[in-house]
């Protein structure tokens, strides 16, 4: 039965499905994710995330290679404003640590290790670290 009347509203003859998760939150969690790899070294995340994280870790070292400020400004539109035990920022990390580490090298900044399916849901789970 098709709904009438009001579309994308719960109740009588609303939606009948709605996307939950929605382009903003993608990216809300895409930060944290990505700031949570830069501060700890490592995440765990489903396989799904794990090729948009890859794309977007790689891109943040690019801009923390080139060192600029305004590369610097493009880099705080994704890294979130939180500190490590020892209260270093994560974007003064990146730029500080894990820029100079990987100058000499051309791409390939990532690690991706599979490690087996989630207990509840059985999606696959990955760990993403950074190349020594």
């Amino acid at each position: 039965m098709a709904a009438s009347g009001r579309k994308n509203v719960h109740g009588k003859a609303g939606v009948r499905f709605k996307a939950g998760y929605t382009s903003s939150k993608n990216k809300a969690m895409l930060r944290s994710v990505v700031t949570d790899l830069i501060l700890n070294g490592s995440v765990k995340v489903t396989s799904g995330v794990k090729q948009e994280l890859v794309t977007l870790a790689a891109r943040l070292v690019g801009y923390a290679k080139k060192n600029t400020l305004a590369s610097r400004r493009l880099a705080a539109r994704y890294v979130r404003n939180v500190a490590d035990e020892n209260g270093v920022s994560a974007l003064k990390k990146l730029f500080d640590e894990i820029g100079p580490k990987f100058a000499a090298r051309n791409g390939g900044y990532t690690r991706v290790l599979k490690l087996g399916a989630r207990k509840g849901d059985n999606a696959e789970v990955v760990l993403v670290s950074w190349v020594d």
